[in-house]
C-alpha cells in the first residue's frame, strides 16, 4: 500500500486514511479527499521522443517544461535527471531517515510497520515525491530508487507492481527515453475494494550503475491521471543518467 509519503508525520497519517478509501499504486493517496478547482495541468507542449530499444518510442504530448529534477543541488538528487512539468513542485523523501525515526517512535503518527509498507514498494523505495497541486490536479509523480546489483527493469518493474494488491489488466512494454535509458513501462488499473471503483495507473523503469528506478503515476481517479500525464510523458521524453 503506497500512501502520500512527503513529510512522513500529520500529512502522512491523513494520507493514510485516504489510502485506504481510495487505494492506488499500492493504494496510492495521490489522492487527496476530493478535486479541487483546477486547470487542467496538461499545459499543451510539443510531442517529443527519443530512440526507441524494441521499435517503440518515447512519444506523447508533453507538458510545457519547468525546471530539472535529478541532478546534484536539484530538489531530489537521483541516479536519474529528467524535466518537471511547469508548476509541479518536487520533495525529496529520505526514506531511511524516516523509517528509522518511526522504529523508534519519534514520529508519533506511524509505527516502524506502517512507515515500511509507505516507503517500501518491492525492491525499491520512495526518493521523491512531485507534486501536482501547484499546477492544478491531485496527484504526484513518484520516484521510486533500488540498490546496485538489484533485477533488471523488467524485473523490478514487474515487482514493483505485485506488490501493489487489486491490480489487472497490466499491459507492459518496452522502449528507450529520450535520453537514450532502455525502460519498461506498465499500464494497469488499480480496483479499490472499498468504494468499488477502479482507476489507470502507469510506471516505467530503468536500470542505472547506481541501481534502478522507477517512476510512477497515480492520480486520485483516471480523469486526473490522464489530464497529468503529459507531466509524466514530458519525464519519459526527457530522462537520462544524473
Amino acid at each position: 500500500m503506497q500512501v502520500r509519503v512527503g513529510t512522513v508525520g500529520s500529512r502522512v497519517i491523513a494520507a493514510a486514511a485516504l489510502a485506504a478509501l481510495l487505494g492506488g499504486c499500492a493504494g496510492s493517496a495521490d489522492d487527496d479527499g476530493g478535486k479541487s478547482a483546477r486547470p487542467s495541468a496538461s499545459a499543451k507542449g510539443t510531442k517529443a521522443g527519443g530512440t526507441t530499444a524494441g521499435g517503440t518510442r518515447a512519444k506523447g504530448t508533453a507538458a510545457a517544461r519547468g525546471g530539472t529534477i535529478g541532478a546534484a543541488g536539484s530538489a531530489c538528487e537521483l541516479p536519474v535527471s529528467f524535466a518537471l512539468a511547469k508548476d509541479w513542485r518536487a520533495k525529496s523523501i529520505d526514506a531511511e531517515k524516516e523509517l528509522a525515526k518511526a522504529s523508534k517512535g519519534e514520529d508519533g503518527d506511524l509505527s516502524g510497520a506502517l512507515a515500511d509498507t509507505f516507503l517500501r514498494q518491492g525492491p525499491v523505495t520512495a526518493a521523491c515525491e512531485i507534486d501536482a497541486k501547484p499546477a492544478g490536479n491531485i496527484g504526484f509523480l513518484r520516484v521510486w530508487t533500488g540498490k546496485p546489483g538489484d533485477a533488471d527493469a523488467n524485473g523490478v518493474l514487474r515487482a514493483f507492481v505485485a506488490a501493489e494488491d487489486n491490480v489487472s489488466k497490466e499491459k507492459y512494454h518496452s522502449f528507450r527515453t529520450g535520453g537514450g535509458l532502455d525502460a519498461v513501462e506498465v499500464e494497469y488499473l488499480y480496483t479499490s475494494k472499498l468504494l468499488e471503483e477502479t482507476k489507470k495507473e502507469s510506471a516505467f523503469a530503468v536500470s542505472t550503475p547506481e541501481g534502478p528506478v522507477v517512476l510512477h503515476l497515480g492520480g486520485m481517479d483516471t480523469e486526473e491521471h490522464e489530464e497529468m500525464r503529459p507531466a509524466y510523458d514530458l519525464a519519459k521524453q526527457t530522462l537520462k543518467l544524473a
